[in-house]
């Protein structure tokens, strides 16, 4: 309510339109009272509000599913509404939990890093302008202000995580773990992330990764002429498997590790959603590792022709209403020229195919374009999404 109140301020004095969104989760009878608490509110002031709703399968953990489901369903709003940018309302108190949370996980510098200010995904911005402020300074506002606010009782089930931390807050204060404390280690680490963030790219952009018509790669290990630190390659790794599989978060730390592990002792990993297979060149004793989308991660994945498909990938061609795109999957057989191309097995059959019903009409990657073609542009090139990053 407090970001709500300060943007339409801000928009009235800078010249913007201001819009609102609330998402009813469902799983509280109290939030449309709520939403109506803002809807009321917003009507007084002129401002359009819309209430999205979302359903939880009863899979996963709750707040992560929640969380996920909320920035979705907020940015095909956007979207639709061609808005640019949407305001958070997280604050100094959500920083410090952040990080101590992420402590808990032994995450690196970006995990330690906290919330940024701003951020891109999902084709919209978003910014978080209390990032700064604390909740008992945005309270006594609202109070000062005369505006009214609801406070969700799933703040204080100490059954999620977030709310035993913050219970803890008093005990890691006494040993001088304050708010100041948490929030001083995000910036600095904040400050570390750019600073490898900028070598990271400076690498790409001196050639380190190849594109090959919608797979990357990379070497498994630098030349000695170039040697680069094992976090940069890292980070290359970690940007290639969110580039492929269209996944905002990266794979946790852990399974970055287990990725190492596997390769020292096979050719051939999948990992969120991909596949990693190690290429050995004849009469050389380098080795590269080729980056690809995993087959089974994309075979239920269904698109019309004229929309992207898994999220990169615009075909062209004879469009119409009875086609759609699939993966090519075994059909691969029906490709009696996919030898040719060059590109490995698994790669082709993760690929895009156009079909009509149960019938192949193209795989145009698999040497059977038949009028189509298919390109992964849907997420820019590479260097593109790092630079969005």
């Amino acid at each position: 309510m407090a970001l709500l109140d300060l943007m339409i301020w801000h928009g009235g004095q800078a010249g913007f339109e201001v819009h609102a969104v609330t998402v009813d989760h469902g799983l509280r009878p109290e939030a449309k009272q709520e939403a109506l608490l803002v809807a009321e509110y917003c009507a007084g002031r002129g401002v359009s509000h819309e209430v999205l709703t979302w359903e939880w399968d009863g899979k996963g953990n709750l707040q992560a599913q929640a969380r996920e489901a909320r920035y979705s369903l907020m940015a095909d709003w956007a979207v639709r509404r061609g808005i640019d940018y949407v305001a958070l309302g997280h604050t100094r108190d959500d920083q410090a939990e952040t990080v101590v949370m992420r402590l808990t996980r032994m995450s690196g510098v970006d995990g330690l890093a906290g919330m940024p200010g701003a951020f891109e995904r999902y084709d919209v911005t978003w910014v978080r302008p209390l990032l700064r402020h604390q909740r008992d300074d945005i309270r006594q506002y609202l109070t000062y202000q005369n505006v009214s606010w609801c406070d969700d009782p799933s703040n204080e089930d100490e059954a999620f995580e977030r709310v035993r931390v913050r219970r803890a807050a008093a005990v890691l204060a006494e040993v001088g773990i304050t708010q100041d404390t948490l929030v001083g280690i995000a910036d600095n680490m904040q400050s570390a992330k750019w600073a490898l963030q900028f070598y990271t790219e400076r690498e790409v952009e001196d050639g380190l990764v190849e594109e090959d018509r919608g797979d990357l790669i990379i070497p498994e290990a630098p030349k000695e002429e170039r040697l680069i630190p094992g976090e940069i390659l890292r980070r290359v790794q970690i940007a290639i498997l969110q580039w492929l599989s269209g996944n905002p978060y990266p794979p946790r730390n852990q399974a970055m590790i287990n990725l190492v592990a596997e390769m020292a002792q096979a050719d051939r990993h999948t990992l969120f959603g991909c596949m990693v297979t190690r290429l050995t060149d004849k009469g050389s004793s380098e080795s590269r590792l080729r980056f690809s989308r995993e087959y089974n991660a994309v075979k239920d994945t269904v698109s019309p022709t004229n929309q992207l498909w898994d999220g990169r990938w615009r075909l062209e061609g004879p469009h119409d209403a009875a086609l759609e795109v699939r993966a090519l999957g075994k059909a691969l057989v029906e490709c009696f020229d996919w030898r040719m191309t060059g590109m490995p097995q698994t790669s082709l059959q993760a690929s895009p195919a156009v079909w009509q019903g149960n019938e192949l009409i193209s795989a145009p990657l698999a040497g059977f374009s038949n009028g189509w073609t298919a390109k992964a542009t849907g997420r820019g090139n590479f260097a593109q999404f790092l630079l969005s990053r």
